[in-house]
């Protein structure tokens, strides 16, 4: 029989964990680590108590304060200019029926994001700023029960004919329920006839729902050097909700939205346009995907399918 009696036991556990508050956090892991107990003594541990209702109340509590300080992070850039939607309102994305019936089942929802530098972030101060990273976190502070990840499959400098060369690596293989594909405005820039890059675009969009994804097009951003050429864009713009149109997938009109912010709002252009002329910046980056992900929020049509989402969650809304 043992002599190690639970008294002694109750003592030790006391000035282990007394030890743990007063270690220093970046020794923890490695002490953690030389504790763990070996196979042989971990089939003969006893098995942890399941948490009790409190202690489910209060992982709760702080499942909650951490949306709350998230949508507080995210608020923050718009605390001086706020994000609105065109006040004429814009196109209906349409449904996003993948998206939508993972969300009902409780299943993974993977999208990527596809395009060129304003995907990948040129011009945001930090990784967490580009419009991917601030869309999964828009997206999370909505569905908190779901599992949501965005991957960020932009490369600078890109347009369809080399997006196309990748399309199946770096997207279908990935088996995305929605891709948000930015394109055409590098072609414009290098004055290509945007008949071209439609054809390559509609190929592409066959491609993507022929695998089962549901699709969002993005169009060039309304910025100087863009604006620079504005009859090639105004032509890609409209070629693009068309093809939008004719393989009944979504649009989100890039372009439409910024100018509303610069024509309508009275906003300088500066404030969502870094000095380059052509890349946003970090609020224009932010209120890009909050509106993205509005759009994105209403086609899914959260309400209707009764996705969980605590009432007291909807309030920590950024805008």
């Amino acid at each position: 029989m043992s002599s190690f009696r639970p008294f002694c036991l109750t003592i030790w556990l006391a000035v282990s964990a007394a030890a743990l508050l007063l270690t220093p956090a970046s020794l923890r892991p490695a002490r953690a680590q030389a504790a763990q107990t070996t196979p042989a003594q971990q089939t003969t541990a006893a098995a942890p108590s399941q948490p009790s209702s409190a202690d489910q109340r209060g992982i709760a509590a702080r499942a909650i304060d951490k949306v709350k300080q998230a949508a507080k992070s995210a608020g923050d850039i718009f605390s001086r200019v706020p994000c609105l939607p065109p006040k004429g309102g814009s196109r209906k994305m349409g449904s996003l029926p993948h998206v939508a019936s993972r969300l009902v089942a409780g299943q993974p929802v993977v999208i990527v994001a596809f395009g060129s530098s304003s995907t990948a972030g040129f011009g945001a101060s930090s990784p967490d700023f580009n419009y991917p990273n601030r869309l999964a976190a828009q997206l999370r502070r909505q569905y908190p029960t779901a599992d949501i990840s965005v991957i960020n499959a932009g490369v600078g400098g890109e347009d369809a004919p080399e997006m196309m060369k990748r399309l199946q690596a770096a997207v279908i293989d990935r088996h995305p329920d929605l891709v948000i594909w930015q394109v055409g405005t590098n072609a414009v820039l290098r004055n290509l006839d945007p008949a071209d890059t439609i054809k390559l675009v509609e190929d592409g969009v066959a491609r993507i729902q022929a695998a089962g994804s549901d699709i969002v097009l993005v169009d060039p951003q309304y910025s100087p050097r863009v604006n620079e050429r504005r009859e090639s864009a105004s032509k890609m713009i409209t070629m693009l909700g068309k093809v939008a149109e004719l393989r009944r997938v979504g649009i989100f009109p890039r372009f439409e939205v910024m100018r509303d912010w610069h024509e309508k709002q009275a906003i300088p252009v500066e404030t969502f346009v870094i000095e380059d002329g052509l890349h946003m910046n970090d609020w224009g980056y932010a209120c890009f995907a909050q509106l993205l992900g509005d759009d994105i929020i209403r086609s899914v049509g959260q309400i209707k399918l009764g996705v969980n989402v605590p009432a007291d969650v909807r309030t920590y809304r950024p805008m």
